[in-house]
């Protein structure tokens, strides 16, 4: 196995730093007197912890040994993986390898383009794999931003998170938002990362934000679900909105997002009058 494969260094990296997050006691191991020359569980009491040899564990993080399936399973729960993580951790070392790699541009699929144009109340935009903003519905540019004055090549959601004032300023949790995002980025890392596109957002993203370079570091990993989200516009004001994703049947690498208020409350009053005055600024 060779180190000079993406994948291979990655989960080494990976395998680091969350090993670097865990004490002895968190994992019921003596911590011995005095100071420790590394933080968090040498390499050793993970091997100790997975019942593996501590040389066949110093191969994997140095990239240079392909673990079993149970050898993974047993990694991912000393290591504590949550569910992102544990899928993260198989991607990495080749479980996945079937699935096709996609280097070609995106296009909206025309489905999901109908559905963001009936959604007249309700902002949605469809996001690609590398969570590049492929469409959009004018309720979405009403509360993020005008989509349509930023470069293609730079409607990148990540991005926008980390480098345009407008959309940092309406997060009150912004750190919280940006580290998710940054999660779910490494995540489509994971399924293809010698991509060029995806590379040169990541190493532009890194020279120019201490943050995403700082938070890309720790490796963190995260898959898309369903939350909310707390956004202060500067129209309308405070909105709680609640937000989730649709995937398309025939791309699964599309995901239409949209944002949603429940009913009776103030923000569900917001976003009606936010769609009164995007229709006016139309």
């Amino acid at each position: 196995m060779s180190s000079s494969d993406p994948h291979h260094s990655e989960l080494g990296a990976f395998l680091k730093a969350r090993r670097r997050e865990l004490s002895p006691a968190q994992v019921g191991l003596p911590d011995s007197a005095g100071r420790r020359r590394v933080r968090g569980l040498r390499r050793e009491e993970v091997a100790l912890l997975a019942s593996i040899s501590p040389d066949y564990y110093t191969r994997l993080e140095q990239g240079r040994r392909q673990a079993s399936e149970p050898v993974l399973d047993t990694l991912a729960r000393v290591l504590r993986l949550d569910d992102g993580e544990r899928a993260y951790l198989f991607e990495l070392s080749g479980r996945d390898a079937a699935r096709p790699r996609r280097r070609t541009a995106q296009k909206v699929h025309p489905q999901l383009r109908r559905l963001l144009d009936d959604l007249a109340t309700t902002p949605a935009v469809v996001l690609g794999w590398r969570t590049d903003i492929l469409a959009w519905n004018p309720m979405a540019a009403a509360l993020f931003t005008d989509f349509a004055r930023i470069p293609v090549e730079q409607r990148n959601f990540v991005r926008l998170v980390f480098r345009e004032p407008a959309i940092r300023a309406l997060y009150p949790d912004w750190d919280w938002v940006a580290q998710t995002s940054l999660a779910q980025l490494r995540m489509a890392a994971a399924r293809d990362p010698n991509d060029p596109r995806l590379a040169k957002l990541v190493g532009e993203l890194s020279l120019q934000d201490p943050d995403f370079r700082r938070w890309w570091g720790a490796h963190r990993v995260a898959v898309q679900g369903t939350g909310t989200k707390v956004l202060h516009h500067p129209v309308v004001g405070e909105l709680t909105l609640d937000w989730s994703f649709l995937t398309c049947a025939d791309d699964p690498d599309q995901q239409l997002i949209t944002l949603t208020a429940e009913p009776g409350t103030p923000s569900h009053d917001r976003l009606r009058i936010l769609a009164s005055w995007a229709a006016r600024s139309a």
